[in-house]
């Protein structure tokens, strides 16, 4: 493609031949838009995407990127072909077409990209961004005014430290770490994977894939900053400046931090587990480096930070062993087979399938109360996670349809009021009438 400068556009816009075409590929832009949205629709419409492969999916989601481009080529190329048989060869057509084929490769390659550090959240978030970033490079570089615009930021000066640098240089060097970077995140998803694979400690496998993440993003960044011309020790002032700010300003996070490496390394604390601290009780769904995800019974989610789990006393009903006592306690009358009413219980809690025949279910008579006489059950089972009322539920049920059969009363409180002399209370009662 021919370059051209921007003089030469600038005169080129003055003339009305100029402005028409402008109108027409404006036009072929709008119609290409549309007939991209148009076939989107009807793909979507048609697709059964849960049906299809992973590698079905990718060309789907690939074509799809690819749709605007192909129709706007398409629609321009037909716009050109009509312009070369009236005679009249179009100026900025060519331009705008290797404009679209650029942007085509562009959103292939960062999709390509994003598929390549998936799940990265980031590089799914700044995709546009990245993609716009690279498009506007080079139709500046088209449109001959990128020298221009490097020897301006090239004679822009910033001081860092006693070292001055200029913004070029400043956007080299962030291009240079933004591409170790990601480098080091691709090698660091790589580490964990394979960690993620290997035969050790769920705990400490995570523990090994965020170092490893940290260390290579670290390393990339001490190689890349020196080539690229910045003095690391013009950063020292800097870095001890953010040093003091982290230990005073950011104390509770960085608590917080420290307290995540610790609950990952001495493993008291493991996904899975069914923990309570202070008025949180849960399943732990996940633990990061600042907090703690618990899931309860009813489906809520609390983030405890880590602090408060490594300062404060955790019940952990799966540290040494899953196993776990459920208690139901039910009163019977005096006058009741308290024997056969604690066989009963324990026959009702052994009929259930959670409930576990070693430790065997145990009943005991617990107390004397004011209505009756307190047994309690005693059973162990080993999901605690699945929740504990289903099966108190479904036990209490069995045992009270047991209690009907055999005759056994749950008794309540019932008050008996003895009236004494009644014939003094009804000559009381004439009088006041």
């Amino acid at each position: 493609m021919t370059e051209i400068s921007f003089e030469a556009l600038m005169r080129l816009l003055g003339q009305n031949s100029t402005r028409i075409e402008l109108a027409v590929i404006a036009g072929c832009l709008l119609l290409a838009g549309l007939l991209s949205r148009l076939i989107k629709r009807r793909q979507r419409a048609k697709t059964d995407y849960d049906s299809l492969s992973a590698a079905a999916r990718l060309g789907v989601d690939g074509l799809q990127r690819l749709l605007f481009p192909l129709t706007g080529v398409a629609t321009l190329s037909a716009a050109r072909a009509l312009y070369g048989a009236l005679h009249q060869p179009p100026v900025l057509m060519h331009l705008v077409i290797a404009m679209l084929v650029a942007m085509g490769v562009i959103r292939m390659t960062v999709y390509a990209l994003r598929q390549v550090f998936s799940p990265a959240g980031w590089l799914s978030t700044f995709e546009f961004l990245i993609g716009l970033t690279i498009w506007t490079a080079w139709a500046l570089h088209a449109l001959d005014i990128l020298p221009e615009v490097i020897d301006w930021l090239d004679h822009q000066q910033v001081a860092l430290g006693k070292q001055k640098l200029s913004l070029w240089a400043l956007m080299q060097g962030g291009a240079w770490v933004l591409v170790t970077l990601i480098v080091a995140i691709w090698l660091s998803g790589s580490v964990e994977r394979k960690l993620m694979r290997a035969p050790l400690d769920s705990n400490l496998r995570i523990v090994l894939a965020r170092l490893s993440k940290v260390a290579l993003m670290f390393l990339a960044l001490m190689i890349t900053l020196p080539l690229v011309g910045i003095d690391l020790t013009a950063l020292s002032v800097f870095g001890g400046a953010l040093g003091v700010g982290l230990g005073f300003g950011l104390q509770k996070i960085m608590a917080n931090y420290v307290s995540g490496f610790i609950i990952l390394l001495d493993r008291s604390i493991r996904i899975g587990d069914l923990i309570s601290v202070g008025s949180d009780r849960g399943q732990v769904q996940q633990i990061t480096t600042r907090y703690t995800v618990l899931r309860s019974p009813s489906g809520v989610q609390s983030i405890v930070p880590n602090e408060t789990l490594i300062s404060s006393v955790v019940q952990n009903e799966g540290l040494s062993d899953r196993e776990v006592r459920l208690a139901v306690t039910v009163q019977v009358g005096y006058a009741d087979d308290v024997e056969r009413a604690l066989s009963i219980l324990e026959e009702c809690a052994r009929v259930h399938e959670r409930v576990l025949p070693e430790p065997a279910p145990r009943a005991f008579l617990h107390s004397f109360g004011d209505s009756g006489i307190n047994l309690e059950l005693g059973m162990w089972i080993t999901d605690p996670e699945n929740g504990t009322l289903g099966i108190r539920s479904a036990v209490q049920l069995e045992i009270l349809r047991r209690f009907r059969a055999e005759n056994i009363e749950i008794p309540f409180p019932q008050r008996e009021i003895r009236v004494l002399n009644p014939a003094d209370n009804v000559a009381l009662c004439d009088a006041k009438t």
